[in-house]
């Protein structure tokens, strides 16, 4: 009997031990609140555009990314009249050319950062709005350690650049383009080898903002649905897991190929909430549409929002696929891109 009781002892803890782990990370699945919104084109030509990408309004002047233009990545306007003033950052091979742009930071109208991934080049712009004019003043060449940088965010100290090869989350950067501090490290919940920490790195690109008023520093992944949130402040670090998990992939040659779902497409802290623009389609989804000789959508239509420590507030489900986002919550409205529409900006009501 004791035998018996022993075997039966033995076999219950092997049972335990072989089942899946417990998650590292917290889950949410629901919002406590969800609304439909119905979007509204603004009236901009569009000649200007091929794929309106982000958007970002300070005072009277609005800009605006395109990231496959012909000739200007960037557009500047009168706001709200939407009145054009002068394109910058054209594209070419030139000294004063960028060879591309993944992301800018509109922060006054002399100081409008620009990245070049391909020239591993930060560059400032100051626009004339009476002159209609735009100047490059400025060019930081980023250290060639950081390999190939995607995205940034300027704080008083330093550039905060999320990291490439997969063995941090984020680089702090001098203003210089010097390396300052390696932060973080990737927070999947599966076991990676070193040699795949590359396409790791891949599969976990995401999108950042960073609010110096509350110190949040949000990261969220273009694919799967995991984001995180440094508090800068308190030196505290949240990651949340969405009903998808984190991003799927396989590894071939070093590289990532994504298996899983579009996440997420742009994100902005505010003073008080994390907005993010989700998509949410697999890419066995997206692929039907090209077996069919069609585009995929372009963006998401959800917008999720959350509260500064990453609990679920709302959900919006819009008429249209959005990708960059500028929220005003003083007149409780967003101002997205849309490269769907007639027109690449819309606007709604939140």
């Amino acid at each position: 009997m004791k035998n018996f009781l022993y075997i039966l002892l033995i076999g219950i803890i092997l049972i335990s031990c072989s089942g899946s782990p417990d998650p590292l990370y917290p889950r949410y699945t629901t919002f406590p609140d969800e609304k439909t919104v119905a979007t509204q084109e603004i009236s901009i030509d569009s000649a200007f555009f091929r794929y309106p990408y982000r958007v970002a309004i300070k005072d009277s002047i609005a800009v605006i990314m395109d990231l496959h233009n012909d000739n200007h990545y960037f557009y500047s306007f009168t706001y709200p009249e939407w009145t054009p003033i002068v394109s910058f950052g054209k594209r070419g091979e030139g000294p004063e050319e960028m060879l591309s742009a993944e992301m800018f930071q509109f922060c006054s109208s002399d100081s409008i950062w620009a990245l070049d991934a391909n020239r591993m080049q930060i560059t400032r712009w100051s626009i004339s709005p009476y002159e209609k004019t735009a100047s490059r003043v400025e060019e930081i060449d980023l250290d060639k350690s950081l390999v190939r940088s995607l995205d940034f965010y300027r704080t008083d100290s330093a550039f905060l650049i999320t990291d490439y090869l997969g063995d941090f989350r984020y680089h702090k950067v001098s203003h210089r383009g010097k390396p300052i501090k390696n932060i973080g490290e990737i927070p999947t919940e599966i076991s990676y080898k070193q040699d795949i920490h590359p396409a790791l790195a891949q599969a976990w690109r995401s999108f950042t903002d960073y609010n110096p008023k509350n110190g949040i520093y949000a990261i969220a992944t273009q694919l799967g649905e995991t984001f995180e949130i440094y508090n800068l402040k308190t030196q505290t670090h949240n990651v949340i897991y969405g009903p998808a998990g984190e991003p799927q992939f396989i590894e071939k040659g070093g590289e990532g190929f994504p298996t899983g779902i579009k996440g997420f497409v742009d994100i902005q802290v505010t003073d008080d909430y994390i907005y993010t623009v989700f998509d949410g389609m697999s890419w066995k989804e997206r692929d039907k549409f090209y077996e069919r000789g069609m585009a995929a959508p372009k963006g998401g239509h959800f917008l999720y929002v959350f509260d500064l420590e990453g609990n679920p507030v709302r959900k919006y489900t819009l008429d249209k696929n959005i990708l960059g986002i500028h929220i005003n919550e003083k007149t409780n409205t967003g101002i997205a891109t849309c490269a769907e529409s007639n027109n690449p900006i819309v606007t709604f009501k939140l």
